[in-house]
């Protein structure tokens, strides 16, 4: 059961009793600098969720006792779903504490089904659905994942095609989604599907909770040139999905992705602060924190860092005040996506040929795995083209960009 807060507590004294709750389990953190104490851990930008499913499992076990006693992410939810209705800069105070303790390592997939779907299906969901499914995304019980992406489609969501067709009550679903991330350890997944192909494309989109465990549903893991495999291709062959699991109305498919999205854009700016202090340790591991080409690399990512830390403080503000994220998500996003690239070149600098070669130096060959995998940040959570254009049309208020002219039936332009 919830531990019994008083609701109207401050801020100091939550946090005391945050802080409280949180040293009865976990060890504290070593005092002294974070990059020195994790020289050796990976560095993966997507971790390889297909050969460590067992440390989702020890995520989860974590998760599951901060929702049983009223931690994490459920402080914000109602309290007939186990929450306690708190204001949201509550989690954020929670969370400051957490970071001063060992806990156990998670992945994306955790805040995807706690802060991206799980707020979804609490808006647009059915009650019978919600009351199945949200205490159980919140406690981890069920991990989501996305459906969005698909081979043909590229980035343009309102342009997939997976087919949704009527059967009685349910839907029959068709199609093929990619780049999935955690699929192999979800119990669910937020498909976009298209269920009349003769409407507008944003139009004609239906969104759906599909359990992955229906028949018909083919979970292929990706193999990426870092090694890993957090991405998955995801075949549905006339999967059957209960009326129920129909988020939104007919046509509110492009509605219900927005509301996922532009959660995941606010999410996926964290800060990238922790790489930065590992490769200061590792400079001064290397006896190279002296040299002027390190420092003013090292100089450059810091700067970077922090104007990205505030940014991420800015959105927070704007989301606990007005309850949805503002543009700030995606600048956040493109931001992110360049650090992860400074970070890269960092390592570079740094290491040079030891990036490719295992030289067996403590902490060096590990960061061939961010230097592989930063490119695909570039796409991931919407590519930076998109992200750009969110940032001139809907922020700045630049003109849209231009359509491709129509043709005619012979592929010339029409007059």
């Amino acid at each position: 059961m919830p531990v019994a807060i008083d609701q109207r507590l401050d801020e100091g004294g939550f946090r005391a009793e945050a802080r409280a709750w949180l040293a009865a389990r976990l060890e504290p953190r070593p005092a002294g600098d974070a990059g020195d104490r994790d020289l050796a851990a990976s560095t993966a930008v997507f971790p390889d969720l297909d050969g460590e499913a067992e440390l989702v499992e020890f995520r989860r076990e974590w998760e599951r006792a901060k929702y049983d006693d009223g931690w994490g992410a459920v402080l914000t939810w109602p309290e007939e779903i186990g929450g306690r209705g708190l204001p949201g800069r509550f989690e954020v105070v929670f969370n400051e504490e957490e970071a001063a303790f060992r806990t156990p390592p998670g992945s994306e997939i955790f805040g995807v089904t706690q802060h991206l779907i799980a707020p979804t299906l609490d808006q647009w969901g059915r009650e019978e659905t919600k009351a199945k499914l949200l205490r159980a995304m919140l406690r981890t019980d069920v991990l989501a994942c996305q459906l969005f992406s698909e081979p043909d489609a590229g980035s343009d969501l309102a342009a997939v095609t997976t087919r949704a067709v009527r059967d009685g009550s349910d839907w029959v679903v068709t199609g093929r989604k990619v780049w999935t991330s955690g699929a192999q350890v979800c119990g669910v997944g937020e498909a976009i599907c298209r269920f009349d192909p003769a409407l507008p494309k944003h139009a004609g989109l239906v969104a759906l909770l599909v359990p992955l465990d229906a028949p018909g549903v083919e979970i292929r893991p990706i193999r990426q040139m870092t090694g890993g495999s957090s991405f998955n291709e995801v075949i549905l062959d006339e999967v059957r999905v209960p009326a129920e699991c129909q988020l939104g109305g007919d046509g509110d498919g492009w509605k219900v992705a927005l509301t996922t999205l532009s959660a995941e854009r606010l999410v996926s700016g964290a800060a990238p602060t922790a790489k930065f202090e590992r490769l200061a340790a590792l400079a001064r591991h290397l006896d190279r924190n002296e040299e002027p080409a390190v420092r003013d690399a090292l100089t450059e990512l810091y700067l970077h860092t922090r104007v990205q830390h505030f940014l991420e403080l800015r959105a927070r503000e704007i989301m606990l005040r007005d309850g949805r994220p503002g543009p700030e998500g995606s600048v956040g996003k493109l931001l992110a996506t360049r650090n992860a690239t400074r970070i890269s070149t960092v390592a570079s600098v740094l290491l040079g040929p030891g990036l490719v070669a295992d030289t067996g130096v403590p902490g060096t060959y590990v960061w061939a795995e961010h230097v592989l995998g930063a490119p695909a940040f570039r796409i991931a959570g919407g590519t930076d083209e998109i992200q750009r254009t969110i940032i001139g049309e809907r922020v700045l208020g630049l003109p849209p960009e231009p359509k491709p002219a129509p043709r005619s039936p012979g592929g010339v332009p029409a007059n």
